[in-house]
């Protein structure tokens, strides 16, 4: 009984271990301290009748009643008996907090908050594989089968988590399942005595046999490459890899344009891939009844860090209810129309995102699947993407006039609006120039103003592809001192110096006005890209401000609160106009400095170096292409190296016999012994015979390595060779070179054994099949047996340098010292 508490409190830990990839999807550790206590509940009861030995079906029923008890002292609702005795009404409080989950989880984004039914479903799920654990491992003695409810655990975070699951929590997992595994192997043991080794030796249990360290080492490589596999196979998503290799980017969000959570894109850099191409991409079609329509928006960046600004986790309630009214907020001096657009979002664009534009009050055709958070005015989804969606919606445009925003009061300081979103990374440059800009300035608008007006071709700033994007604080500087940039440049520089100055400020992502093609049908393209700030006024909302010359942006549109700083006083557009020409009318630009490097923008570069065109891709396909046949062609290089040295040999024996033949002509045969050429001889018919050994494997002929070269020649001159005379007399010299090297004193000496080859190698080609010619020509058999066993050689020494190392560190190990000790 003492064996199966301590596998019960094994299977408890280890289900709590196989538990770890839950933290992925929690802000908090509530959870785990819930379900620790579940858990534990749920082995003491299951402790307790073994110990009054119950059968198997009465210990069930104890840990799903002590899981009962636990769940209602944990989640309790009112009605329980002692606080921890469960009643009708108890069960009733259980089936809302299940129906609650299922809202809640379509309502959060990991991560998740503490709330009371996700917590409620996650604490019942560990408690109930805990049970179906403590079943299989200690009543049915199969740990190997617990496997699979860790596994159901497993699987939640790898279903609902976007991103990939972090590497260490499926480490703590599988170490988990493996102390199981262990812990019931060596219950197994002491079940059948002690163990002894040849000598007469007795081995303590925690001493491992062969097979069970043979096991361990196993089941460490087997976890070992589980975890580093996903990192460095390319195309498999590996958290890790992306972390280390993302540099200050936090977000990354999965493929460029695949979609993603919401709050784990960054928009400066992961939209590169679709949305930053050489050729022009249609992305979303808008029909709209707003005569002069505004941006349309679909995500914000309002955490500024030191490495610039990111995307939080959005938050909100199903798109498809009722949404705020904004005009049910008493905003004076403030336009609002309602209109009502339709938006068509093309396969080009795939992303956790919808297009919208500022301040929906009612979709249609979106499921619950889609959320609205009210803060951030984005429509996101953690389950879908936006590619193929269509969609209608009701919205309202609010207009202001700088009179209206003069109005507006400066949030207090305890406002959680301006506590989050004023606080800036210190930069020293950016403090003294808004000190420098706001200085006289008694409002927050003017001072918004003076922070906009800055960013002028008066002070020097222009519009520029070829420049390095970023939005940190040494980018910033940077930008501020050369005064060259481009959308997202502006718009990170404008939300910053705003927060300096005291107010909240962030940076919003979307399209510009398309081209017109049908009346209020608008086409929006990759160069319809941009962003722009956002700045907060009191009692007025977020207000938009395009810092970003209109000259270098399609469809770029500017406002009475916000006008063109670059264009002539008295040509300011009016409320909602556009001041940058259509896609169609360029040529009618306003003209700005550097009008020979002006470029329009080609797409919002988020996150690459620079917003010029995608490099062709053809290049690096083709160097692929190219190291792959590279690779392809070791071996058979590998082969045609080592032939030609072996040839070089037999060609050099030819040249000797040659000399010798010639040096007496007329004289009769004679005879000239000396031993280096005699070494040199033999060298050389051994190097012809491993050449025609190898050529045997290269086109599958069978090799004995125990015949005599005499009785393998035989042999190939009665099997293979049979209808080629000439390759029969050169195997048989062959043959008898080798057999005189390595047992007659004098070595066979200027004999043609390199045309002997030559004929042997022609003979076995023509009798061969295309496949087998193909193979001996490309991929060698004879190398890659010769690699084989090289690599089976490095594998047994390893293994046997491993072993020594081991065994030198067991003679120093405390508990075997001690037990020598005691011997003595």
């Amino acid at each position: 009984m003492i064996a199966h508490r301590n596998l019960g409190f094994v299977a408890a830990a280890a289900t709590l271990l196989a538990a770890a990839p839950l933290s992925a999807i929690f802000e908090r550790w509530t959870w785990l301290i819930q379900a620790t206590i579940a858990v534990a509940v749920v082995a003491a009861v299951a402790a307790l009748t073994r110990l009054a030995r119950m059968p198997l079906w009465g210990q069930v029923l104890g840990m799903l009643a002590g899981l009962t008890l636990a769940l209602t002292w944990l989640f309790p609702g009112g009605t329980e008996l002692l606080g921890f005795v469960p009643t009708p009404a108890t069960f009733g409080h259980f089936a809302e907090l299940l129906g609650g989950s299922v809202e809640d989880m379509r309502s959060y984004g990991v991560k998740v908050p503490d709330t009371d039914p996700l917590l409620f479903i996650t604490v019942l799920g560990i408690g109930g594989v805990a049970v179906v654990v403590d079943v299989l491992a200690v009543g049915l003695r199969r740990p190997a089968l617990a496997g699979l409810p860790m596994l159901a655990v497993y699987s939640v975070p790898v279903a609902v988590y976007v991103d990939s699951v972090p590497a260490v929590p499926f480490v703590v997992g599988a170490a988990g399942y493996l102390w199981l595994l262990v812990t019931d192997n060596v219950d197994r043991v002491r079940r059948f005595g002690r163990r002894f080794t040849g000598d007469g030796r007795d081995v303590d249990v925690w001493e491992a046999s062969p097979l069970a360290a043979a096991g361990r080492r196993l089941a460490v490589l087997g976890v070992a490459l589980a975890v580093a596999l996903p990192l460095a196979v390319p195309g498999m998503t590996g958290g890790l890899l992306d972390t280390l290799g993302s540099g200050a980017s936090n977000g990354s969000g999965g493929r460029p344009g695949q979609g993603g959570s919401p709050g784990r894109i960054d928009l400066f850099a992961s939209l590169s891939g679709q949305l930053n191409q050489s050729e022009v991409a249609d992305l979303v079609k808008v029909t709209t009844n707003e005569p002069e329509p505004f941006y349309l928006r679909f995500g914000v960046a309002d955490e500024l860090r030191p490495d610039g600004f990111r995307v939080r986790n959005p938050t909100g309630r199903p798109a498809n209810r009722e949404l705020p009214d904004p005009s049910e907020r008493t905003r004076q001096g403030v336009q609002q129309t309602s209109y009502r657009a339709t938006v068509e979002v093309t396969r080009n664009l795939s992303m956790p995102l919808l297009p919208v534009y500022a301040e929906p009050v009612r979709t249609e055709e979106l499921n619950g699947n889609w959320l609205y958070d009210p803060n951030l005015q984005v429509v996101f989804s953690n389950r879908e993407t936006s590619r193929g969606k269509r969609y209608s919606f009701d919205y309202v445009r609010s207009t202001y006039t700088p009179a209206v925003l003069r109005r507006a009061q400066p949030l207090p300081a305890d406002h959680p609006l301006r506590r989050q979103q004023t606080v800036t990374p210190s930069v020293p440059e950016v403090q003294e120039l808004v000190r420098t800009l706001v200085r006289g300035k008694n409002t927050d608008y003017d001072k918004v103003r003076a922070i906009y007006d800055y960013f002028s071709t008066e002070n020097g700033f222009s519009y520029r592809l070829s420049t390095e994007g970023g939005t940190s604080g040494q980018d910033i500087v940077d930008f501020l001192t050369n005064k060259v940039g481009f959308c997202q440049q502006y718009a990170a520089a404008m939300a910053w110096l705003v927060r300096a100055a005291g107010i909240p400020a962030r940076v919003a992502f979307g399209f510009t006005n398309g081209s017109n093609v049908d009346g209020d049908t608008y086409t929006l393209t990759n160069r319809n890209l941009h962003a722009w700030t956002e700045v907060y006024f009191d009692q007025m909302g977020w207000v938009p401000f395009d810092a970003t010359p209109a000259y270098g942006v399609q469809g770029s549109t500017r406002s009475a609160w916000a006008p063109d700083t670059d264009a002539p006083e008295q040509s300011a557009p009016g409320p909602g106009t556009s001041s940058a020409p259509d896609q169609g009318e360029a040529s009618s630009a306003p003209a700005g400095p550097d009008a020979a490097d002006e470029d329009i923008d080609s797409g919002l570069a988020i996150g690459s170096t620079t917003p010029s065109q995608q490099a062709p891709v053809w290049p690096w396909w083709l160097a692929g292409g190219l190291a792959l046949l590279a690779l392809l062609a070791v071996p058979a290089l590998r082969r045609l190296a080592l032939r030609r040295r072996r040839s070089g040999r037999a060609a050099a024996a030819v040249a000797v016999g040659a000399t010798d033949a010639a040096a007496a002509p007329g004289d009769g045969p004679s005879v000239v012994v000396v031993v280096a050429g005699a070494d040199r001889a033999r060298a050389d018919a051994h190097a012809a015979w491993d050449e025609l050994l190898d050529t045997l494997v290269d086109f599958r002929v069978r090799v004995d390595r125990t015949e005599t070269p005499r009785a393998t020649a035989d042999r190939l001159s009665r099997e293979a060779l049979t209808a080629d005379t000439a390759a029969v007399t050169a195997v048989r010299l062959l043959g008898r070179a080798e057999e005189r090297a390595r047992y007659a004193r004098n070595p066979l000496t200027g004999e043609p054994l390199l045309p002997a080859l030559r004929s042997v190698r022609g003979a076995l080609a023509a009798q061969a099949d295309r496949r087998t010619r193909l193979l001996a020509a490309v991929l060698p058999p004879s190398v890659l047996l010769r690699w084989r066993i090289a690599a089976a050689d490095a594998s047994s020494w390893l293994v046997a340098a491993t072993g020594r190392v081991r065994n030198r560190l067991l003679r120093w190990n405390p508990r075997r010292l001690l037990a020598d000790r005691m011997a003595r």
